[in-house]
Parts: structure tokens; sequence; C-alpha cells
């Protein structure tokens, strides 16, 4: 939102410099983004001084060139050389001395120069209205007053004055302060002042019938006025009106519309004007569109509106969309000569939907739909006429139409002082937090010891509770001054545990640390991709047919990665992704939150050490353990995994839920992404991973100064047997000495019964009290042998 310095002070009678007031803005949450110069005339005429022509000859060698002389104030006139047909001896001219930058109205600046123009030199320029941005005139110089002083600046002979532009970044509760009017509020609250608003007590009421308006839909329209205005000439706006919609970036049209925009950025009150003479059957109907109608905006393109759409319409066809767009059929042309001036307050969900459904988005939706002021149309009604039988003549042909059944009231309830200065954490006033509320247009009522009942005004739509009051206090009062005090007694965290975000950046730091490399890829797939149909979220006006569904999984992003990597000479991947997967449900739409990890081509890089290692299952598993070692996950089961992503792979599980699952990627999957060669992949359902790791507690214990032992077991089982199976039964047998299991080697061979394979497993047996002796290991040792024969059938050799 931009607003200007000058117009603030048609509100405000302050000589705070722009600078100074661009903070107090900041501080009382106006943001000012950007604080500007503007000028009235680009360069404001600086350098330009006035000049009197003392003496003019014809130049010697040119027939359309003069000599001349001019004073300007200094101790020497110039001499400069002028081709304008109107120059003459004693005529009071704009001069450009040298060194002047002049900034013509077409085209790039120039400065002015010492020079000879055909043998005679020119110690300066008279100028014309285009070769300084005055007009677009080319026809001789421009002539000024006799009354016009030498040596004077020529800004100060044309009254130029800079303007201020602040972009304020306006959050979207302040609906209050979308105007010039609501800014100087916060301003006066600020210096505990007055501001002061336009007298419209010269509006006169017409005694002729004008148009008529019925109001169908009095939910969404719940106010609606209106006034005729005859006798209108369409034109050019004037300079002073024109200066301030150029000083906020609105581009003028015609002084009609001029008026409008500048009601809207003035008092936060969208206006509409309608040519009069094209309003079929000379009646306004308020009412809601039928279903498909067809309706052309300003903008010449055909829209067709929806039920719910409110519509400002004649008899016969909608002429604007209530509180976003008008149309092209009854807006005000140079041969408009009546019109009907709208003033509305219309329902904000209603418009803030409608302006979303037809992607518009305008100065006037922009208001409405985050809640103007019910009670300001009359009088920006008025203002607005008055400004207009200024700038475009006529007379105000009939009374104001105000169809307004059900007033809007102020919201009124309690507010403790005690609670303020508790919530603010400084003991404030009473008479200072009064003071403010009064200030800032908030009555006070039934004022009772700590309890005042307060009501706030309707324009103030985001302040309906005691906490709000309170923030408005602090606001006007300021957060700066509030004290940091010493010590903090208390504080209040509400962090989630763990931390989303310190174990993701965990988590990536370690996989960085490992090789790893962190892709981003885009939510957006393609059906091909797609596990499930019948789930997939898609999209209504998709770009194209290659991302027309959410993504169901991480896997396709990763394998399109790898894809085109290995299209660009580059097959060696290691990469990790964090990101969402959506689904449709009966209930509505699901997305979560999972890890997924990728390795193909060499684990390692060709060297003429070590040369190329390919990437095979152990590599992504082991990435997976020492993700879960990290986390301190524990109790995990091992199971095959049945996932569709792979040839072959496993799953951990937690309970009865999938933690992760990974393994090598099936061939036709990778056809699906034209990836050659083996792709290794993994996902976490990260919710589940930060839902299990939210029980853990850390548990810290000394070092032993006891050695360890280890003893190895060679076992023959059955094919079927996984080393998982038998590392359960091993720490279930020897909780507390038994410190590690390891496999160290797999035998399947000529000398095995059909069906058997051997496993050589290491245990590491250690007490935190004492040394083991070798009854204590033998004992042990023979204790597994015997639960691994009873559970598994397994035999020692």
């Amino acid at each position: 939102m931009n607003i200007s310095y000058n117009w603030l002070k048609n509100y405000i009678d302050t000589n705070t410099s722009p600078e100074d007031l661009s903070l107090i803005l900041t501080d009382i949450g106006l943001e000012v983004e950007l604080l500007e110069t503007v000028q009235q005339i680009k360069g404001g005429l600086e350098g330009l001084v006035v000049g009197e022509v003392k003496t003019c000859e014809q130049h010697p060698n040119a027939d359309k060139l003069k000599l001349t002389t001019v004073d300007i104030g200094a101790e020497a006139l110039l001499h400069i050389v002028c081709g304008a047909p109107n120059v003459r001896m004693g005529l009071k001219v704009i001069v450009a001395p040298v060194g002047t930058t002049c900034f013509p109205t077409t085209g790039e600046p120039f400065k002015i120069t010492k020079s000879k123009i055909r043998g005679e030199v020119s110690e300066g320029m008279l100028c014309g209205e285009d070769e300084i941005g005055l007009g677009s005139s080319h026809a001789g110089l421009v002539e000024l007053a006799d009354s016009a002083v030498v040596g004077s600046l020529v800004k100060d002979y044309y009254e130029l004055t800079d303007d201020y532009k602040y972009e304020i970044g306006l959050t979207p509760n302040r609906a209050d302060a979308a105007s010039h009017l609501g800014v100087a509020r916060d301003i006066a609250a600020y210096f505990r002042t007055a501001y002061s608003t336009a007298d419209v007590s010269a509006f006169q009421e017409g005694d002729a019938s004008g148009v008529k308006v019925q109001v169908t839909d009095p939910t969404n329209a719940p106010r609606y006025s209106g006034v005729t205005i005859e006798g209108i000439q369409v034109a050019e706006s004037p300079a002073w009106l024109k200066d301030r919609l150029n000083t906020i970036g609105v581009r003028p049209i015609n002084n009609i519309v001029d008026v409008t925009n500048y009601i809207l950025h003035d008092l936060g009150q969208p206006l509409h004007a309608f040519d009069a003479d094209r309003i079929a059957g000379n009646q306004i109907v308020v009412r809601k569109a039928s279903e498909g109608e067809s309706f052309v905006t300003l903008d010449g393109e055909e829209r067709k509106l929806s039920s719910e759409d409110l519509v400002i319409a004649d008899v016969e066809k909608p002429m604007c969309i209530a509180g976003v767009f008008g149309g092209q059929y009854a807006g005000v042309s140079t041969s408009t000569n009546k019109i009907f001036l709208e003033s509305a307050y219309f329902n904000a969900v209603s418009v803030r939907k409608t302006s979303k459904r037809h992607g518009i988005k305008t100065d006037s939706s922009f208001r409405f739909e985050r809640g103007t002021d019910p009670n300001m149309p009359v009088y920006a009604l008025k203002k607005a006429a008055l400004l207009i039988l200024e700038v475009a003549g006529g007379k105000i042909a009939s009374p104001v139409t105000d169809f307004y059944p059900n007033p809007v009231s102020p919201f009124v309830f309690e507010v403790r002082y005690s609670r303020v200065q508790r919530l603010i954490g400084k003991d404030i006033p009473s008479e200072e937090i009064k003071a403010i509320i009064l200030a800032l247009g908030i009555g006070i009522s039934n004022e009772q010891d700590d309890t005042i009942t307060v009501s706030v005004p309707a324009y103030k739509v985001d302040v309906t509770r005691e906490v709000d009051v309170i923030e408005e206090v602090l606001r006007i009062y300021g957060y700066n001054n509030i004290e940091l005090k010493p010590q903090i007694k208390s504080s209040l965290n509400t962090t989630e545990k763990p931390d989303k975000e310190v174990v993701l950046n965990q988590v990536a730091d370690l996989l960085i640390g490992n090789g790893y490399q962190e892709i981003l890829n885009n939510s957006l797939t393609k059906t091909a991709f797609l596990e499930n149909e019948a789930n997939a979220v898609r999209l209504l006006n998709p770009l194209s047919s290659d991302l027309d569904v959410m993504r169901q999984n991480l896997l396709f992003s990763a394998l399109t990665s790898v894809s085109y990597n290995q299209k660009r000479k580059s097959p060696n991947a290691k990469y990790f992704e964090y990101g969402k997967t959506y689904f449709k449900s009966e209930t509505g739409y699901v997305e979560n939150q999972n890890l997924a990890i990728c390795i193909a081509g060499n684990q390692i890089d060709e060297h003429w050490s070590l040369g190329g290692k390919k990437s095979n299952f152990y590599h992504i598993k082991a990435a997976v353990d020492t993700i879960v070692r990290r986390l301190n996950i524990s109790g995990v089961q091992v199971v095959e995994s049945d996932n569709s992503y792979f040839d072959y792979g496993l799953s951990y599980m937690k309970g009865q839920k999938v933690l992760v699952t990974f393994g090598c990627v099936s061939a036709e999957n990778l056809a699906k992404a034209d990836v050659d060669g083996k792709v290794f992949f993994a996902t976490f359902d990260w919710d589940l991973v930060l839902k299990v790791i939210r029980k853990n507690t850390i548990k810290y214990q000394e070092v032993s100064k006891f050695p360890a032992v280890r003893r190895d077991l060679a076992l023959l089982v059955d094919d079927a047997v996984t080393f998982e199976q038998l590392k359960m039964v091993a720490i279930k047998s020897e909780r507390k000495l038994l410190k590690d299991v390891r496999i160290f080697d797999v035998y399947k061979g000529e000398k095995l019964p059909e069906g058997k394979k051997s496993y050589a497993l290491s245990f590491v047996l250690q007490d935190e009290e004492k040394t083991l002796n070798d009854k204590q290991i033998d004992a042990i040792i023979k204790k597994l042998m015997l639960n691994f024969e009873k559970e598994i059938g397994a035999t020692v050799r």
C-alpha cells in the first residue's frame, strides 16, 4: 500500500520530517518498506533560473537562429544561441545555464555544456515546455509573466514541492489502515492529537427521482448508497488530482474515475460510477448472478459468473461484479454526461470468494475482502460528489439513496487495566492506558475500579476482544518502550518435542558428512508415477501432462534426478530428500513427511589405488542403520519387504507400522524413469520417526574399566533363518553381559546338507563391574548354543 506524505498532512498538522514519520509508522505497526522522494516534474526543474532577454540579433551564419544576451542575475550576461520562433528582447524566459541537467518530456536526460553553434558561443539554453518536462509543446519558448524575478529559481516560480511516498507492508488484519485517513488516525493516536476531516456540509441533494435501487441480497450487501449527478463533462483531471494519484502510483484516467480512485485511497471506501443513461430501466438491482451468466469486465474479457457472485445489475444484465471489478457496458466514457455514483458496504467473505474464484485482484477487492467501514459510504459519497462538481461541473440531481436496514453496531466489551499491564509486561499507569484507548477512537463507559467498558468502532474489524485492545495499546505505547528486565524469572516454551527442524538438520548433516547430496524436487508429478490412482490428488488446471498430480512417493523424484544426471555423464549418485507425499482419503486430503535416500552407480569414484566400487544393497542398509543408530531408535523388527518398488528389500517395523523400507529398485520402475543400471532406495516415514524418538531418553554410562571378551560360533541353520532372528535369540538369552553380536561369514556349499547354510557369528561379552572368567564365559556360550538349537533348530558346527 502506498501513502503520500503531503496527502497525510491534509489530516495531520505536523512538522515531523518524512524520515522520522517513517520510523514512527513502523513502530506503531505500519511497517514502512520503502520511503521514496516523488517529484511533481521529473528532475524537479533543478538548476533552471528565470532570465530576461536583453538583446536579440540575427545569427550571422544561420537564418533560423538568433544571438541573444540573457540576464539571469549574475555578474555578466550569458550569450545564448536560440532557434525558437518567439524569442525576443524583453521576454522573461526559463534558462538552463551550463552544467544544468534537463529532463525532457520524452527521451533521456541531457546536460547543458558550453558550445559553439555555427561559429558562435552559446553558454546555456532557453527552454521550451517539452525540453524540461513541463509539457509536450514544442512550439517555442515558455513565456513567463513580466512579474517573474530575474535570477529566481524556476521551481519556486511554479511553486513545486516534493512529495514522499511510503510503501507500507499492511498486514491483513489492519483493514482500518488501508487509506490515508486510516494511517492518519494512527499517527494522531501516537501524538495524542486530533485529526481533521473534510467538511461535506456544502452537499445539497437534488429533487429529481434519479436512479432507483433495489437490493435483493442484504446479507452480502448490508449497505448500498448512491446518488445521481447530471451535467458533468468527462475530461482530463486537474494537475493537483493527477499529482496526488501519480505520487501513490495510480495512473490518472479521467476526472470522474480519478475522483473515485482518490476517495478509495483517501478514505478506504471504494466507489463506482455508472453511465446513468446506459442503466436499463433506470434501476439498479443488487442481486446474485445466475449460474453461467456472461459478463464482460473492463479489461475486455468475457467471464462466466457463478450463482455465488454478487453483481450490480440493471433490469437486463450485470454492470459490475460487486466490490471486485466493473464492466464495459455501463462504464464512464468521454460521452457520459450523467452518472450514478455508488458507495457500498459489501460482505467481506463474499467479495473474497468472488475475487479468488475469478482470479481478479483490484484495489477495491483488496479493501472489501478485509472489511471496510460500514458507516463510511454516505460520507464518502458526499465528499466524492462535491469533488466531481469541482472538477467536472454538473449538479446533484437526486436525493441520496441509502439502503441500510440493519446498522452495524460497535463492539462492546470489558477491558481490565491489570490485564493490560500483565500481558504487556509493564506497569503502565491506568491513565496512560485510558488516554491511548481514547486516542485510538475507542469509546469508554462504565469505568469501575480496574474495569472499563469499551465501545470499538466498526471499522476496527480485528478489535473484538479484550486482548485485541491490549495489542492496540501496546502498538501505540511502543514495543521499544517495554524494557527487558535483567533477570527473566520464568519463560513459556511451546516448542514441540522433539524439535522437528533440529532433528532434520542433524540427520541432514550426518548424510552430508557421509558424502550424500540433498536434492529438492517438484511435488507435482505425472500419473505414470502413481501407486494408486484412486487416491490421487489431481490438479484442476495442470500445466502439462507431466505435472498433473501430486506425488505419492519420493522414489520417482529421486529416479528423475538420477536419470537427468546419467544423461549428462554423471552416473554416480548419493542423494537424499526431505519431502511430502499426498493422498486423497474418504475424509479429506492427507500429506505425509518422508525422508528418501538414493544410491546409484559407483559407491567410490574411480581411483588408481582403489578402482571403482559399485553400490550395492549393503550400502543403502548401512545408511539406514546409521540414521537409526543416530536417532537412538531401538526395538525395531526386521522383515522382508513386499513393497512393489523393489526386486528385494527389507523393512524395519516399529510395532505394526513400517518405519523405513529399503531395497533394490525393480527394473520396471527404473524403466518408467529411464534409468540405467541398479538403484538402491530407502524411504523413512518421517512422521513416525518423530513420534518414536519423542519417547527417547539419553542415558550416560561410564566406559568400562574391564576388558571385553569375544567368542565365535559357527551355526548350521535352515536357508529361511535370518541373522536378525539369531541376534534376537542371543540378546534374549543374555541381556546383561552380551554387548554385541555380529556375523562375519556365510557359507553355502556342497559339503552342507540341502536347504542349509552356515553362519559364523561373533559375540562380545563384558562385565561393567569385574573381569569375566572362563567359567562365566563358557556358561553363557553354552546357554546361547542351547537356545539356538531350541528356538531356531540350529546345530553348532
